[in-house]
């Protein structure tokens, strides 16, 4: 029995044997741990040992000379003895027994322990070369719980090949994370090439010096870059068979006016979807050409409807970053360079900002830009360019689990990046709050998993569906889990850890704190220039006066 055994037998300057095997399955084990020792090293200086007992805690097993890794997932008082505790522990991986270290660690179990083995608390100095990533390309981001100074790491190319998720409650500092990713990323590789879709303009204030942010005033999305379906997703608003009547007639004058671009000419045959320029104006000329040749005056009105669809995006001032007339003549070459940071000259980031555009077409810009960075990534494949990273904040609102037709052409293109953007150097980062809300088939294409506080039980189900077998000991813990605090899996970690993040300076955090409702009450009321201010910008549907 475990409490015959006096604490002294346990007790060793470089290891703390808290208990002993009971029971082994394939991934997990049962322990008995003795809760007079646990209690004997809670007040010891290593945080790592005292909290030997606690679960996300990390012990060890010595199996035939090597160091078996376990994460304490359960644990329950015995009732048979109130000095002895049942936990169930996951196994983490293995790696060789050194004196003062866990070296070559690997995941994974390859020699099983035996009923009767005894468990270890790991000391912090120990942990440190098992969890280390100074051999591969890699990023700190904090600090391993339960100690106080072994460093967390990312490794970035396993991160990034294979994507990767920020997911957290409101509030839990999912933007900070994502900061703090993004920061590490562009010291390591400061010719990145990175683009973020921040639907609500927090970002451009965190990178100053090494973002350029584009929003509806400088932005300049030329048109004809759309596809034929985002084409129909701005245009045509008609459900049902008349949808059906106005793409056919959409397609064919699309095709005519795109057929007019002097660079037509030279490629011979093209198709609707080519991204070649054309006059808005050959654009309604074909349409009022269709509508001439009907034989049936009962489709005029669809024509009709279409134009006039037409007609008013261009007159309202709110779309000019994207269907003023100028924009026929735009370079793609220059769009391209400037969006992807090619090259980077010392901003890497891309920060589109959609917190002015109109909401009607926010899901087919999204889109658009989803669409061209794997396209363009497929076809500079023979060209050595860099790979790009895309970062979707917000990504329930593009990857619905449940689409409608308003985002259908948005969450295609985002999906396919997911399946297919690790053959062409795309990498997806996917940041919400709501993951049950979040396209199944993109989640589960994420490698990496960065999970803060959850406080929705749906949201904790889904995380619990996704994140692997060795990670299940962590699960629960994720609706307790305090700010700057995350539990990290998959590919971008050794093993799955629960981190403390990095704390960032004021000015390189989003514009993302709440705001104090009582404090800004309790001072003075806006005064009027304020207002004319608000009201201007307002009208010019702009964030900065001209």
């Amino acid at each position: 029995m475990m409490n015959t055994m006096h604490p002294s037998i346990f007790f060793d300057s470089s290891q703390f044997a808290i208990g002993i095997v009971k029971a082994v399955s394939g991934n997990s084990a049962v322990c008995e741990l003795d809760g007079h020792i646990i209690n004997l090293l809670k007040e010891h200086e290593d945080a790592s040992i005292a909290r030997c007992g606690a679960p996300g805690s990390i012990l060890s097993i010595e199996v035939e000379g090597k160091c078996l890794l376990a994460n304490l997932r359960e644990i329950g008082l015995n009732v048979a003895d109130e000095l002895l505790l049942t936990a169930t522990i996951d196994f983490l991986g293995e790696g060789d027994n050194e004196e003062e270290a866990v070296t070559k660690f690997r995941r994974g179990v390859e020699r099983y322990p035996r009923p009767g083995d005894r468990v270890f608390g790991v000391p912090a100095k120990r942990l440190e070369a098992a969890f280390s990533s100074n051999d591969r390309p890699h990023i700190e981001i904090g600090t391993i719980y339960p100690t106080k100074n072994t460093r967390a790491s990312l490794l970035i190319d396993p991160m990034l090949s294979m994507h990767f998720a920020v997911l957290g409650s409101t509030g839990t500092g999912k933007s900070t994370t994502v900061a703090l990713i993004l920061h590490n990323l562009i010291r390591h590789s400061p010719d990145a090439h990175i683009v973020i879709i921040d639907p609500h303009g927090e970002y451009t204030k965190a990178f100053p010096d090494t973002g350029i942010g584009l929003n509806v005033d400088n932005i300049r999305i030329p048109y004809w870059l759309m596809n034929f379906e985002e084409h129909c997703q701005v245009f045509i608003h008609a459900e049902g068979l008349e949808r059906e009547v106005n793409r056919d007639v959409l397609a064919k004058c699309l095709l005519i006016a795109r057929s007019k671009s002097n660079l037509a000419l030279s490629l011979g045959a093209i198709t609707v979807d080519s991204p070649l320029h054309y006059q808005f104006t050959d654009l309604l000329d074909a349409l009022n050409q269709e509508m001439g040749r009907l034989e049936k005056a009962s489709l005029v009105p669809h024509y009709n409807r279409l134009k006039i669809a037409i007609e008013e995006s261009l007159r309202d001032p709110r779309f000019n970053f994207i269907f003023d007339r100028t924009l026929a003549a735009a370079s793609m070459e220059e769009f391209l360079a400037r969006i992807f940071r090619l090259p980077a000259m010392g901003r890497p980031l891309s920060i589109v900002d959609l917190s002015g555009m109109p909401s009607e077409i926010i899901h087919t810009v999204v889109g658009l830009i989803a669409r061209i960075t794997l396209d363009f990534a497929i076809w500079a494949r023979d060209e050595s360019m860099h790979p790009i990273l895309l970062v979707c904040e917000e990504a329930q609102r593009y990857l619905s689990s449940n689409a409608g037709a308003q985002n259908e052409t948005v969450r295609n293109a985002l999906e396919r990046i997911a399946k297919e953007g690790r053959k062409y150097g795309v990498a997806l980062g996917l940041v919400t709050q709501r993951p049950s809300e979040l396209s199944e088939t993109a989640l589960s294409q994420c490698g990496t998993y960065i999970t803060l506080r959850l406080n929705n039980e749906n949201d904790q189900e889904r995380i619990r569906q996704t994140l692997p077998d060795t990670a299940r000991g962590f699960v629960d813990t994720i609706a307790a889990l305090k700010n700057r605090e995350c539990i990290i899996s998959g590919e971008g970690v050794a093993v799955p850890l629960r981190v403390t993040l990095d704390f960032l300076e004021e000015h390189q955090r989003p514009r993302s704190e709440d705001p104090s409702y009582t404090a800004a009450w309790r001072a003075y009321d806006a005064p009027e220039t304020s207002i004319s201010r608000t009201v201007r910008r307002w009208r010019r549907q702009a964030q900065a006066e001209s």
